[in-house]
């Protein structure tokens, strides 16, 4: 588990250095993502190896996003004067996912021949 641990974050250090060495305006993140991605598709033992501590991260994701929440808090101040235009980004934004979502299903589900028309 430390070994793929290690992988993960090794690939998103990577991706960060790239990112700032080559001035992307891509996250060094994404751009690890990306790597680890082609590396599971080269290697499809390691995509197997690696499943049971990619389920164990996802099992415990929802403790990923308490600094997040932490930091809201301590800014909540800041946020105070913008919390309109806060929401409205917040509503807008996800409306636009779930319309984009369901495109790209569609669109994916045409593709491999399974549309309900």
């Amino acid at each position: 588990m430390i070994s793929h641990l290690t992988v993960i974050l090794g690939l998103q250090l990577l991706g960060e250095v790239i990112t700032r060495a080559l001035g992307l305006p891509l996250p060094g993140p994404v751009l690890g993502m990306v790597f680890f991605l082609v590396l599971l598709v080269l290697r499809p033992a390691f995509a197997d190896a690696i499943k049971s501590t990619a389920q164990g991260l996802l099992a415990h994701l929802s403790l990923l996003f308490v600094p997040a929440g932490v930091g809201v808090v301590g800014h909540i101040k800041t946020l105070g004067s913008d919390v309109g235009v806060i929401l409205l980004a917040i509503i807008i934004s996800t409306i636009a996912a779930i319309v984009v979502s369901v495109y790209a299903f569609t669109l994916t589900a045409k593709l491999m021949g399974q549309s309900n028309d």
